[in-house]
């Protein structure tokens, strides 16, 4: 598993995070506090603090260099 920091402070920025990471079928998870949801839900995701960064759990070790190309726009440096 593989932990990032990323940031989703706009409704676009929202839907073309779930869009990019809907086309692999590795689980991702969002930790904000202690709450957990699924990455790939949108309606889950608009439920969290979406004003300050979020941990995005990958559980996938086999393309984790194509998913952090995709998600390099989302990661908070």
């Amino acid at each position: 598993m593989k932990t990032v920091t990323i940031t989703l402070n706009s409704i676009d920025k929202v839907k073309n995070f779930v869009n990019d990471i809907t086309r692999f079928r590795s689980d991702f998870d969002l930790v904000s506090g202690r709450y957990v949801i699924d990455a790939k839900s949108i309606m889950g995701i608009f439920s969290l603090d979406l004003s300050r960064p979020i941990m995005l759990n990958i559980h996938n070790e086999d393309e984790i260099d194509t998913i952090l190309e995709v998600l390099k726009p989302y990661i908070v440096q």
